[in-house]
């Protein structure tokens, strides 16, 4: 039986999930995404690459990396804990400036393991928020201390403003259109060159925004239906359907998990 509880604390999403069927389509995530494969094998692609990530191995999604998410072998299924973390939250508790990418996907580390695991168990129990922030600065440190080699993040200038653009209309429909006239790129140049950076088109990326705005304001405001028309989706039923092929659940069930 597939099952996903989510709470947060401390700025951190904290996710346990159960798959057999299941399967995430294809997303990207504005936050770091660290996370323990708890038991069984997750099968997701990466940057056009296919990765297994067996019990214990740590997984690290730096923000935007699209990526896909199912049980390898549907019959045993999977379990696993999974981190997301503000990318502003994560440089100020690492005491960066620079946005940081983990260049190593899947690293198996038993310190940082049990950190992750740490951290998650405590925001999933609602342990007080001041021992949630504590473990959080101890995994950070875990982070550094594996000697992860990180790289500044380099984007494109019109990819870059192409997503601000994005960004700033998401309660609205996708304007192709205006985006390419403003890039001075045609259609179909724009949407080559933006897949070929982000790893998924223009309309994907889109809709991602869409989603995690949604789940942005179900936390700050708790109001389903107001976020319905403030990120332009048709409906309730349009809004749980491409939520919950992102987050495994729908976004009335993600509002009572997290309050």
């Amino acid at each position: 039986m597939d099952k996903f509880i989510y709470k947060k604390s401390a700025g951190v999403t904290a996710l346990s999930a159960s798959m057999t069927d299941f399967t995430y389509k294809k997303h990207s995530h504005q936050e770091y995404a660290i996370g323990v494969t708890l038991r069984g094998i997750q099968q997701y692609n990466l940057d056009g690459s296919l990765q297994l990530s067996y019990q214990n191995g740590v997984m690290l999604f730096n923000p935007e990396q699209a990526h896909d998410g199912m049980a390898h072998d549907h019959k045993a299924g999977l379990d696993y804990v999974m981190l997301y973390i503000e990318p502003q939250l994560l440089l100020e508790v690492m005491e960066k400036k620079d946005i940081v990418l983990f260049p190593t996907p899947i690293v198996y580390d038993h310190r940082l393991e049990q950190r992750i695991l740490s951290l998650a168990k405590a925001i999933l129990c609602e342990k007080d928020e001041a021992m949630c922030s504590e473990l959080l600065l101890s995994l950070t440190d875990s982070l550094i201390q594996t000697n992860l080699s990180i790289d500044k993040k380099k984007d494109n200038v019109l990819i870059r403003k192409a997503k601000e653009m994005l960004h700033a209309n998401l309660g609205n429909v996708l304007k192709l259109d205006e985006i390419c006239n403003e890039l001075n790129l045609s259609k179909f140049q724009f949407i080559r060159l933006f897949k070929s950076h982000t790893g998924i088109s223009p309309y994907q990326y889109f809709l991602n925004c869409k989603i995690e705005r949604a789940k942005q304001l179900i936390e700050k405001n708790g109001d389903i239906y107001s976020v319905v028309a403030d990120c332009g989706f048709v409906d309730l039923s349009h809004l749980n359907k491409h939520f919950k092929s992102v987050y495994g659940t729908t976004a009335f069930e993600y509002l009572s998990h997290i309050n």
